[in-house]
């Protein structure tokens, strides 16, 4: 594409090195064929500050860099607490008229974690900082930097801070100190300088080793990797990078992975150490984001409430004819991994908000996109033939020291539904208008003539208080997208 062909669409918006997995969106499913759904749950929040950092420089992001579920997930909801520690998530569900489709519903699956109050865990943290010389960009080492001096501030005197620097090599910049001697730990981090290639397995190795020999019992024990994500001496290989950072999930210590800049960004292989090491990952593009990811939610980030949180839905094909899930493709599961404690799945921090949202069409809504087969054996009505739910929702979860998984479950039924988009919570509406803006930058088949006006209008009339301003911040972000998203004109 000639850049300077003013009436052609603009590039998205990776820049060249960029990585990012390519996944299918999930497709449309026939509930009397597939009635069942499996995932794992996600709490990261990458996608929508990545996305957001395009949207600014005018581009729209690379499809495949859109993850809507972390779209969604990145805004605070007050969705109902659960009653304490023991029982660490209450769920909300919602059914209501889907926005760009008439014959459809979406089902809306908000759950909220137990947040921790009283005094905190102690918390035993190695910074594993690239040094490298990609990272000597104002939006990479300086904003880093910066990012974690945010955090020294929210952890508490007793708490003990390590950096690692990989550059060429792996150097273990600060041993274990603890926060109150704040002066030199500052010190370290403001001698940081970004030169020479990047031995980051080497790094993580170092890191680990130094969080095991610190280890606190009943604490919290993490490694944070801040980076833009680019490996290429030691340890390159994706596999034997993610087997590593498994092995060493046994051992208590865990994994968030904090990315920075554009050009080199690796948010494959962010996204698979963050997955695998039972963290969290993050894309710190200004000052702010910071602030929100390190500060405003450093309870959620640092602090686990539960580990291995899968959802599994059934769905009544006497109720719901077709159904599908918006995001969360590289989460799913098998079926039977649901009931196996041996599979991991995605962990979730102190006062969590996580949100699902399934398309579903209703069985004679005449929306149905799947034509019957001509050879369609006529099925018995089961025992929930004739009853009202639409679907069962249950959740498995294990406490942060157990091995065993605890289930909980919840009918889904007339009673959770409105007839109007406008009767919904707030909440819902909102996430539902950030759902459609997801589809909408991935090119969905299924929005049918949804256009960012409609999100834009969706969105205002459930922005709510807004306290931090991050759902007029997204109004903007959508403005940014339909003018991305439409051609120039010609001079």
């Amino acid at each position: 594409m000639a850049a300077e062909d003013p009436g052609m669409l603009p590039e998205r918006g990776a820049q060249a090195g960029d990585r990012f997995a390519s996944v299918d969106p999930n497709r449309l499913k026939v509930a009397a064929e597939e009635p069942v759904s499996t995932f794992s749950i996600d709490v990261d929040t990458a996608s929508y500050s990545f996305t957001r950092a395009s949207l600014q420089q005018g581009v729209l992001p690379p499809k495949e860099a859109v993850r809507i579920e972390e779209l969604i997930n990145y805004f605070p909801y007050d969705y109902p607490a659960p009653s304490g520690r023991d029982n660490p998530f209450a769920t909300q569900v919602t059914v209501l008229p889907a926005p760009w489709n008439p014959s459809t519903r979406l089902m809306h699956i908000g759950i909220r974690g137990f947040e921790l109050t009283g005094p905190r865990p102690r918390a035993n943290l190695v910074f594993l900082i690239d040094t490298s010389g990609s990272m000597g960009q104002p939006d990479k080492l300086p904003l880093l930097v910066n990012s974690l001096r945010l955090l020294l501030g929210f952890l508490a005197p007793e708490d003990r801070v390590a950096i690692v620097t990989y550059a060429g090599a792996s150097a273990t910049a600060l041993k274990p100190t603890r926060v109150s001697e704040r002066e030199k730990i500052l010190a370290v981090l403001g001698q940081l300088r970004a030169g020479g290639s990047t031995a980051g397995a080497s790094g993580i190795q170092r890191a680990y080793r130094l969080a095991r020999q610190h280890f606190i019992a009943d604490g919290v024990n993490r490694v944070i990797l801040a980076t833009d994500g680019d490996f290429n001496v030691g340890i390159t290989d994706l596999d034997q990078l993610q087997g590593y950072v498994e092995r060493e999930r046994k051992s208590g210590v865990y994994l968030s992975v904090l990315g920075f800049g554009m050009g080199n960004l690796n948010d494959r292989l962010m996204q698979a150490l963050a997955q695998n090491g039972n963290g969290v990952a993050a894309y710190i593009d200004t000052l702010s984001e910071a602030q929100k990811v390190l500060v405003e939610e450093a309870t959620s980030t640092l602090f686990p409430i539960a580990k291995d949180v899968k959802i599994q839905v059934e769905f009544n094909p006497a109720r719901v004819s077709e159904y599908r899930l918006i995001g969360y493709e590289s989460r799913m599961l098998a079926r039977e991994d649901f009931q196996n404690d041996r599979v991991d799945a995605g962990e979730v921090g102190s006062g969590h908000r996580v949100t699902a949202i399934y398309e579903i069409t209703p069985v004679g809504s005449g929306g149905e996109r799947v034509p019957p087969l001509r050879y369609e054996s006529q099925k018995k009505s089961g025992p929930s033939a004739g009853s009202n739910e639409y679907a069962f929702v249950k959740i498995r979860y294990k406490l942060p020291e157990s091995d065993t998984s605890t289930l909980i479950s919840q009918a889904v039924t007339a009673a959770n539904e409105h007839q109007r988009i406008e009767q919904a919570p707030l909440d819902v509406r909102f996430a539902a208008a950030v759902a459609g803006f997801g589809q909408l930058l991935r090119e969905s088949a299924y929005t049918e003539k949804f256009d960012y006006d409609e999100v834009i209008e969706l969105a205002q009339g459930a922005r709510g208080e807004d306290r931090f301003g991050y759902r007029s911040q997204f109004l903007q972000l959508v403005r940014l997208a339909r003018s991305a998203a439409r051609p120039a004109i010609a001079p």
